[in-house]
């Protein structure tokens, strides 16, 4: 039997720098910072996504298909101690999410196209990846960077985040060079703001974005890149 995903509920937003002066005080006194982050609140994510030959995630994305789902590998601050494929489910504004480690050798494998060794793992998601890949063709398709400042509340699970300088690099660049060519997508000034939770957002959060009546945003990063990308 298969496990049952559990699935979050997620909304976005597009800030501006002063809604984000306004904001981060407000869910700083709320969360608290997320373990992971660096000495300065942030790290950077940096996301392979994969795609076929059809650009089916990005038209099923675009298109606004209830269900769907996308591949990508993870690294965080471009280094190889930490690199997860994941597959990234939607249903509506349901999220939910499955991981599996790689090494860096595996992974340069996935780059290239060999996923058999995925096979051997216990992973259904894995499996899934190479049977799209082999079915599907999938490819990597655009590099997707930007740097998180995440805050955590255990009630609900809440995750507010706030992602700013987003950028697109062209996929086959060395996914652990900072230094590869990336292109911005959102105006200056500009960063999307993310709430994810399960099951419940507890008043003292919801208060703080009902007040403000901010527009939420269908903006997906992986989109916006694919489009910049082949605008060079």
């Amino acid at each position: 039997m298969l496990p049952k995903r559990t699935y979050r509920y997620e909304q976005k937003y597009l800030i501006t720098g002063p809604q984000y002066q306004e904001l981060r005080p407000v869910v700083a006194a709320l969360l608290r910072p997320d373990p992971n982050a660096g000495p300065d609140g942030t790290y950077m994510i940096r996301s392979l996504y994969f795609d076929d030959v059809y650009r089916t995630a990005y038209q099923e994305k675009q298109n606004g298909i209830y269900a769907r789902k996308k591949y990508r590998v993870r690294v965080y601050n471009c280094r190889d101690s930490q690199i997860h494929l994941e597959c990234k489910y939607k249903q509506g504004s349901y999220i939910s999410k499955e991981s599996l480690s790689l090494t860096r050798p595996e992974y340069q494998q996935l780059a290239g196209g060999d996923c058999r060794f995925l096979l051997g793992k216990d992973s259904q998601m894995g499996r899934e990846f190479c049977a799209d890949t082999l079915s599907r063709l999938l490819r990597p398709d655009v590099i997707v960077d930007y740097e998180r400042e995440p805050y955590v509340m255990e009630a609900g699970t809440v995750r507010v985040t706030f992602d700013r300088d987003v950028r697109a690099a062209r996929p086959g660049q060395d996914l652990f060079d900072p230094g590869i060519p990336s292109y911005g997508v959102l105006e200056p000034g500009r960063m999307i703001m993310e709430i994810k939770f399960t099951g419940y957002l507890p008043e003292q959060v919801r208060r703080i974005f009902r007040l403000r009546d901010l527009p939420q945003t269908s903006a997906s990063k992986f989109c916006l890149c694919a489009d910049r990308i082949r605008q060079i």
